[in-house]
């Protein structure tokens, strides 16, 4: 997908590219750090449909929650491009031994060679998560390795 990029003198960057559906749509980011997004009218290039504007923390909401989704995904597209680097998700179960402990407890990446890159946790990521980052029942690890070091990270997290 094409984004044609302006700059606005004085007020920031304008993003502009066509949905599938052939709709002109703008995203507007403002040297403020604040974010319009506006839908353009059909038969006039310059003119603006309606505007929703976004606070920084809200575009940064809206931004995780568009992008949750497709984390694992784009980071299998990355592990199609180097060869012997694979992408995989574990889940940490409830009544596991490091649910409810801290990420660095598991070791993981030392004993399998393989990175926890992201958390999908109840639609948000927390991407490259730290050691005292607390795992909780329900989340999704992001682990970028081997085949093998995923299934050593999921036979570790899973025990």
């Amino acid at each position: 997908m094409d984004v044609n990029e302006v700059l606005l003198p004085g007020v920031g960057m304008l993003y502009e590219f066509t949905n599938q559906d052939g709709d002109r749509i703008g995203v507007v980011a403002r040297r403020s750090r604040d974010f319009e997004l506006v839908v353009y009218a059909d038969d006039s290039p310059d003119q603006a449909g309606p505007m929703l504007r976004l606070t920084g923390e809200e575009a940064d909401t809206l931004a995780e929650i568009l992008g949750a989704p497709r984390i694992a995904e784009r980071f299998a597209d990355l592990t199609r491009e180097v060869p012997g680097l694979s992408a995989g998700q574990v889940e940490v179960r409830a009544g596991t031994r490091f649910a409810g402990s801290p990420l660095g407890e598991t070791r993981a990446r030392t004993r399998t060679g393989a990175s926890v890159v992201a958390i999908v946790r109840d639609g948000d990521v927390v991407a490259s998560p730290g050691p005292d980052e607390v795992l909780r029942p329900g989340d999704v690890l992001i682990v970028i390795g081997t085949h093998d070091g995923i299934a050593g990270v999921e036979q570790i997290v899973r025990s």
